[in-house]
């Protein structure tokens, strides 16, 4: 814990799932007295074998004492209900300390969260994550930030316990747009190396040796070179699940509803992974776009 910790030993942590659990294990390493809070309590009795810290049986009381509440939950609603809720963590949070949510959510409600939290003296900041899995597990993930500056430079260095980039977007809601951005991007990109890939089947070629050529040129990133031969092969139990990305994805649509901006090919790809959750494929990652050119 460097000097700029100091001011803030006690975390918690609310939301145990494949992103939260390691996440929070994490504040435990790098010295932080953390307690968590999982709707599943079985889970946070798992996650204390496994780190140490404390389990809650509410989000209020997790969050009771703490410097610092992170939340990491599944959508707009599950994270009014652990923040905003008759049990919620704002109820307990003391004046000064920083509620930090994670969850890929609406720019909307990360504004309503400010708002609310501001009325009790608490710092807010909406700060979605990209990384996935293996981000959250080994400690990098990148965190996008909404909100005020002082309120990122205290919290920064906590959530650098688990991220290797850390940056501020903007004010409240900034984090969770540049998320939808991010969003934007991979779904492109995945249908563009679904495409690729099935040509590169269909005319014959060695379809690791030309991901191999290719990923040393214009055409690399981070898809291609850690889904492009799992695509391949037809394997999709990697990270981000469909059903994951469609919640995304309609965010991203639902705010450029608002704001006037044009997304034709995340709308074309939206419903490419409707069809996916119509095979069965909710749970299989991202990278599975490609299955509807291949059968």
């Amino acid at each position: 814990m460097n000097d700029q910790q100091q001011s803030i030993t006690h975390a918690a942590f609310i939301g145990l799932g494949t992103m939260g659990y390691p996440m929070a294990g994490h504040l435990v390493k790098h010295g932080f007295d953390v307690t968590v809070y999982n709707r599943t309590a079985a889970r946070a009795s798992a996650w204390v074998d496994e780190f140490g810290g404390k389990a809650a049986p509410t989000p209020a009381e997790a969050a009771s004492g703490a410097g610092i509440v992170f939340t990491c939950v599944g959508n707009d609603n599950d994270v009014r209900e652990v923040i905003l809720g008759e049990a919620g963590a704002l109820t307990a949070m003391s004046t000064g300390s920083i509620l930090v949510d994670h969850t890929t959510a609406s720019a909307s409600l990360a504004r309503e969260l400010n708002e609310a939290a501001r009325g009790k003296g608490v710092a807010f900041l909406d700060a979605p994550v990209s990384g996935g899995q293996s981000g959250a597990e080994n400690g990098v993930l990148t965190v996008m930030v909404g909100g005020e500056a002082p309120d990122f430079e205290r919290a920064a260095p906590v959530i650098e316990s688990f991220a290797r980039s850390v940056r501020l977007m903007g004010p409240s809601g900034a984090g969770q747009l540049t998320k939808m951005v991010n969003q934007i991007c991979i779904a492109g990109l995945l249908q563009g190396l679904s495409e690729g890939i099935n040509f590169a089947q269909h005319a014959g070629l060695d379809v690791e040796a030309v991901l191999a050529v290719i990923s040393k040129g214009a055409a690399q990133s981070w898809q291609m070179e850690n889904r492009g031969v799992t695509m391949a092969e037809d394997r999709f139990d990697f990270g981000f699940a469909v059903d994951w990305m469609r919640k995304d994805l309609g965010l991203c649509l639902d705010e450029a509803g608002s704001n006037g901006a044009l997304l034709p090919v995340t709308a074309v790809v939206d419903q490419f992974y409707a069809k996916i959750q119509q095979r069965g494929g909710g749970r299989w990652d991202t990278s599975s776009l490609i299955r509807l050119l291949n059968s």
